[in-house]
């Protein structure tokens, strides 16, 4: 590999990294354009096996912001980030894969929440991994998939 291959596989490998911290930014935010923004026109997201729906980036911003309004607070730690990036002819390509395990500690609304002093500590958490697929765009690389693996889920009392 040339140096300017390997530079161009750092630079890529670092947009990668902060698409991914971008979107768990966007989605503990509610910020529903951004998130919208993270995807090619084309791009879709599954959260079946969270209990989610499955859809266009579109249809899935607009479900978050309604189930997630349920929540006043979330925070989605994503760790143990695997990037691999597609290969053509020895070089880096326009596509690329991310796995990736997530915590996500939240607290669901209620009477009792942060802006009325009461309890901020979480009260549901779950756990898994992503994998996100992604596409170099004239905009940089954007998502074309998020498909979530929910492998556990732990509700504490009053966060039925």
């Amino acid at each position: 590999m040339t140096q300017r291959a390997e530079h161009s596989t750092v630079m890529d490998r670092l947009a990668l990294d902060d698409l991914i911290t971008g979107y768990a930014i966007a989605v503990d935010d509610g910020d529903w354009p951004g998130y919208r923004d993270l995807f090619t026109p084309d791009g879709r997201a599954d959260y079946r096996s969270a209990g989610g729906i499955e859809g266009g980036a579109e249809e899935i911003a607009s479900w978050l912001g309604e189930m997630l309004g349920n929540f006043a607070m979330r925070q989605h730690l994503i760790v143990n980030r695997r990037i691999t990036l597609a290969r053509r002819d020895g070089a880096p390509g326009d596509t690329a894969t991310v796995q990736a395990d997530y915590l996500n500690p939240m607290r669901l609304a209620g009477p009792e929440t942060e802006d009325e002093g009461g309890p901020t500590a979480p009260n549901y958490t779950c756990a898994g991994r992503y994998e996100f697929t992604a596409r170099r765009t004239a905009d940089g690389w954007r998502l074309t998939g998020v498909v979530v693996h929910e492998k556990w889920r732990e509700v504490w009392p009053g966060g039925e």
